[in-house]
């Protein structure tokens, strides 16, 4: 199993001064970066081989990587990492086609390690999708619709009329077996090439689900801390609502 972590952004939303602005997976929760406790989730779930796919201010992760002793972590760069996500996707086409079971998983999570074993649980072949029931509305979160325990939707905006039994957030994090990694790398080639590249990466996981080439499992990680670092509230949420609730549960 190899986790592909996308960590290549700007994070501008963020609002940081130009002399602050770090990647955001190198802010500091409770004394770890997030990238240092994504590294430590990973390591107790057995995954061992980690690609991190960086772009603004790279050598600053990298250095984190040398402050954690993380030389087995595998590089590759974005350098337009401004055009968005669904390019960083595509520059990782190489350890996402390389074999077995692939995590994708956005840096900017912070998390239960129960979101962690309900990824990773099994090492058969699989595929899966988490989904939180417990959302705030709004344009902002990317949204999971199920009916009849398929994923059939995985969008920001819904269309009207959609129907579903149960719908939820995204964590973020897919899990995708060989078929389904080769698959989705061949699906984000096509939106690079068509000139697509500035899309979200969510998009092309939205297609893969839809064309029902693969069977997605729907993982229900409702109640389990998380949350995504966005704008500067979510680091107040993150610090003050989030954290301890990870100590407590640790």
């Amino acid at each position: 199993m190899r986790a592909i972590i996308l960590a290549a952004g700007r994070g501008s939303r963020l609002q940081q001064t130009a002399e602050q602005q770090l990647p955001k997976c190198l802010l500091s929760f409770g004394g770890r970066s997030l990238l240092e406790r994504h590294l430590r989730l990973l390591e107790a779930a057995g995954v061992e081989e980690i690609t991190l796919v960086l772009g603004f201010r790279h050598e600053l992760i990298e250095a984190e990587l040398a402050r954690l002793g993380r030389p087995h972590v595998e590089i590759v760069l974005n350098r337009q990492y401004e055009l968005g996500s669904m390019l960083t996707v595509h520059t990782a086409a190489g350890p996402l086609t390389r074999g077995g079971d692939v995590l994708l998983m956005d840096a900017d999570v912070l998390y239960h390690e129960g979101i962690m074993a309900a990824l990773t649980a099994s090492r058969g072949p699989v595929n899966r999708v988490l989904i939180d029931r417990d959302f705030e509305a709004g344009d902002e979160p990317v949204k999971v619709c199920v009916r009849a325990g398929v994923p059939i939707e995985l969008r920001k905006k819904l269309e009207p009329g959609l129907e579903y039994d149960m719908i939820g957030e995204s964590v973020g994090f897919f899990r995708c077996d060989e078929r389904a990694s080769r698959r989705l790398a061949a699906i984000v080639a096509d939106y690079v090439a068509s000139s697509r590249a500035h899309l979200p990466h969510e998009e092309a996981v939205r297609d893969l689900l839809r064309e029902r080439s693969q069977t997605f499992e729907v993982c229900d990680v409702t109640g389990l801390p998380w949350i995504e670092i966005d704008f500067p509230a979510d680091v107040v949420r993150a610090t003050e609502e989030v954290l301890p609730q990870l100590e407590v549960r640790s």
